[in-house]
């Protein structure tokens, strides 16, 4: 079995070097080459991070046998043609979120791996917090019992990306994100709530999205070409008879009510703060855990958990073998399904079934 995983990287912006930054912690990933379109960032990247090979057409850097696998850092609209060239090519593929900016793109990535027998990790980075790692345990054990509902709620009250003052002109507009606060923000607790619940198959989806809020930067807003959301709020049904309610924002007019709650029929999960509601000798109670100690004990005692530290651990030690790779393919895949169940939706004003959504021509009521 080797002990590295030789790694090339796609995109060196602000996304590709945080996961560097996270590879940097993993010593058995080696960062072989960096590709960019910018060519002086990516030899500026390729230098502060000791990576001996530079590239601006990422066709020639998967020519290189000597790379297992890629990591996929660009624009949303540019996920799915690259990761499809580079399983094609014989390389496992790590994909930034979401998965793409449409389902059908999403369902070709995840075809193309399946086909060609490489793997395929999207970077959920919620599925490895505290919180997570317990309430999974948790609802594994059945200590909720019948699950028939959950909910999501996460607000920005200003932070819009360009528009608010930070990030790029890339975030706020179709022709390269594909969408806003769904995908830049949302797909991270849809993701979250789906692999608490065991992926369960998304049957249909009710939503709507909106640009409303009053813009004191209208220059900002003007040179970024600010087509997308910032607002969305969706409920879509379950396989297994649950309801999942969502709302997500960049900018609106309400303090964050950080809501990720789960319901089921002995008792309820919310994740910040950790709390467990249930009803014992006929008194109700919101039970408390010490979840860093449990964490700290598990790492301890457990030698398999630091391979589920953080994506990018975990990436690697599933292609060493280590540990089975989680399914986060399948989970973004049903994401990415429910993402385009609230645009299609918002565009048509009513619910929408699943054979709408998978027969949906990429990007419709957006482009």
């Amino acid at each position: 079995m080797a002990d590295k995983v030789r790694i090339g990287m796609i995109g060196v912006g602000q996304i590709g070097k945080h996961h560097l930054e996270n590879y940097a912690k993993v010593p058995e990933a080696e960062i072989v080459a960096a590709c960019d379109i910018a060519e002086d960032e990516a030899k500026r990247v390729a230098q502060q991070y000791n990576i001996p090979h530079v590239y601006t057409d990422y066709h020639e850097m998967l020519k290189r046998e000597d790379i297992q696998s890629v990591d996929v850092c660009l624009h949303n609209r540019f996920h799915m043609p690259v990761t499809v060239d580079a399983l094609r090519a014989g390389k496992n593929v790590y994909c930034e979120k979401p998965m793409s900016w449409t389902y059908r793109d999403a369902k070709t990535m995840y075809d193309t791996a399946k086909a060609t027998g490489q793997m395929l990790h999207i970077q959920l980075a919620g599925l490895y917090r505290n919180t997570t790692v317990c309430a999974k345990r948790i609802i594994d054990e059945g200590l909720l019992g019948e699950i028939y509902g959950c909910k999501s709620i996460h607000y920005r009250r200003r932070g819009r990306p360009w528009v608010d003052g930070y990030g790029s002109p890339a975030f706020v507009n179709t022709g390269t994100s594909g969408g806003g606060a769904m995908l830049d923000m949302a797909v991270y607790h849809i993701s979250q709530m789906l692999y608490l619940l065991g992926n369960p198959k998304p049957l249909s989806v009710s939503g709507k999205t909106y640009q409303k809020l009053d813009n004191m930067y209208e220059d900002r807003r003007a040179s970024g070409k600010y087509n997308v959301e910032e607002l969305g709020m969706g409920l879509a049904r379950l396989e297994g008879g649950i309801t999942f309610a969502l709302e997500e924002a960049w900018a609106i007019n309400a303090n964050d009510p950080n809501e990720d709650r789960v319901y089921g029929s002995h008792a309820g999960l919310r994740l910040e703060p950790f709390t467990y509601y249930a009803t014992l000798a006929d008194m109700e109670m919101d039970g408390a855990f010490d979840v860093d100690q449990a964490i700290w004990r598990w790492n301890q005692c457990d030698p398999k958990m630091r391979h589920y530290a953080n994506s990018q651990r975990h990436w690697v030690s599933a292609q060493l073998g280590l540990v089975p790779l989680l399914d986060t393919a399948g989970i973004a895949l049903n994401t990415a399904f429910i993402t385009e169940g609230v645009y299609i939706s918002s565009h048509l004003g009513r619910e929408v079934t699943a054979d709408e959504i998978a027969q949906a021509e990429p990007g419709f009521g957006r482009v």
